[in-house]
């Protein structure tokens, strides 16, 4: 396996694309992703297939649209036997591991992984792996993320947790800090590589709500020193709030809050970007580096203050739906381009598979972004279900919903920022009577959006997995009931 090339991939959660250096972001501190984009090739124009946790890494996954893999909400299932890139480079004798976030049902889902050491956040995940399981034998709880994420807690949050827009200093130190845990955990796989043929897929929790950086990293940022994000407006806009009100009061979002949430979010960011120069590190101290290609991802971005949006779950926007996309091919090959074509995720399984010399299975759409000439003409979208569709160029972007009167056209060359909805406009009718063919021709709306879910789906069969046992996992759940309730806030 020595002439195999080494795979690692690196996936955030609700990055939003130009909060890196290497993308411009003169604020936000991430040395060693930025060394990364400098060492690879660094794509200004990517997009997810799905804008919510789930979907999107299914996508990822598989090389397919949503409707395609039928994993359509954040508790689903894939087919059993659906082509996955671990499982084709297992199949061709890779070894395969996952760390971190994967967010499947069952927990510990087949995907192709031969080994699973996971770090979950919402849903039953949390109360079958490892890294909860490392809490409670500690002692510890996560009461800030559980408050968050849980809407029996979440009921009972603190003034603070509200006032602060989920942004707070984690109540776990740093050594217990899920961040951590995933990078001591990815440094531990990366330490056992011999040679090629390996493949680690890291996924960190953050910087997803809830912001919550540990100590040090908590105080790495002042508030009133960052440069707002593009987008940001002073209250939102009517429009956004009929289509969905928020996970937080945005009526109570000022400048000062949202300033206070970008340096926690940052912060998040910056201690992702020191665990990944530590992977980086081992790699380059076993002589692996320069044969492995890394891929840094997300699987959606964020709004960050976006027409005074957070978090995701609105419309279509370009800071929902872009996400950085660096790869660092072997070899030094492309070493610091910048490129503008459009991409997706899609596109990432069949550039692994052809890196590793792997034939591409016909069932993924993606392209081998390993030919500088790969790009494609539109961007397709999609979310709630088959309730919301994006189509854009590079210069237009249509969002088509279910219900016609929520539909949006946006000019991008004279309307980066999204202000101005032309979609009643005499004048763009006929773009967009194109979009909306070229989409229909893609998916129509009729066309029914199917939720695969088996609870009882093959898993991975590391040691570590535990039995499926729906009393084991009211009793694990139980015990983080009990700490809950012996604090009366998230941050006791």
């Amino acid at each position: 396996m020595s002439d195999r090339p080494n795979i690692l991939i690196l996936h955030a959660d609700q990055h939003r694309w130009d909060c890196l250096g290497a993308y411009g972001n003169a604020d936000v501190r991430t040395p060693n992703i930025d060394a990364l984009a400098a060492d690879g090739v660094r794509y200004r124009e990517s997009f997810c297939p799905f804008p919510i946790c789930t979907p999107s890494r299914y996508s990822l996954l598989t090389g397919l649209y949503v409707r395609q893999h039928l994993g359509g909400t954040n508790h689903c299932t894939i087919p059993a036997g659906l082509p996955t890139f671990p499982r084709v480079l297992r199949e061709a004798g890779y070894r395969t591991a996952a760390v971190g976030k994967m967010h499947f049902t069952p927990t510990y889902l087949d995907v192709g992984f031969e080994e699973m050491r996971l770090a979950e956040q919402d849903g039953p995940g949390r109360y079958d792996d490892d890294y909860h399981r490392w809490l409670r034998a500690e002692g510890l709880c996560d009461r800030l993320d559980l408050a968050d994420q849980v809407r029996e807690y979440r009921r009972g949050a603190t003034a603070e947790y509200w006032a602060s827009f989920g942004a707070m200093r984690s109540d776990l130190d740093e050594a217990h800090h899920s961040t951590t845990w995933i990078g001591d955990r990815a440094v531990e796989l990366v330490e056992r590589w011999r040679g090629g043929g390996n493949l680690l897929m890291a996924g960190f929790v953050k910087p997803h709500h809830p912001f919550d950086p540990p100590a040090p990293w908590d105080a790495m940022y002042d508030p009133a020193a960052l440069a707002l994000l593009p987008g940001w407006t002073e209250e939102a806009r009517p429009r956004d709030l009929a289509f969905r009100p928020g996970y937080f009061p945005y009526e109570t979002l000022s400048e000062p809050a949202l300033r206070g949430v970008m340096a926690m979010y940052y912060a998040t960011i910056s201690q992702i970007d020191h665990h990944v120069g530590r992977i980086v590190a081992a790699l380059k101290a076993r002589g692996l580096y320069e044969d492995t290609l890394i891929v840094y991802t997300s699987d959606h971005g964020e709004y960050m203050g976006f027409h005074h949006l957070l978090l995701k779950g609105n419309y279509m926007y370009d800071p929902l739906v872009r996400v950085p996309l660096i790869l660092k091919f072997p070899g030094g090959r492309r070493a610091g381009e910048a490129a503008d074509a459009l991409v997706s995720n899609l596109d990432v399984a069949p550039t692994l598979l052809r890196a590793a010399g792997c034939d591409v299975p016909g069932s993924m759409k993606g392209m081998d972004l390993a030919d500088p000439a790969a790009g494609r003409e539109r961007i397709f979208c999609e979310g709630m279900r088959g309730g919301q569709y994006m189509v854009r160029t590079r210069t237009r972007k249509l969002i088509a919903c279910a219900d016609p009167a929520r539909n949006l056209f946006f000019d991008l060359e004279a309307d980066p920022l999204e202000a101005t909805d032309l979609h009643e406009a005499p004048a763009q009718q006929a773009e967009i009577k194109a979009l909306r063919e070229d989409l229909l021709r893609w998916a129509l709306f009729d066309e029914p959006f199917q939720t695969h879910l088996d609870e009882a789906a093959p898993t991975c069969g590391a040691p570590n997995v535990p039995p499926p046992d729906d009393a084991r996992k009211r009793e694990h759940a139980d015990y983080f009931r009990r700490r809950m309730a012996e604090s009366s806030g998230p941050a006791g």
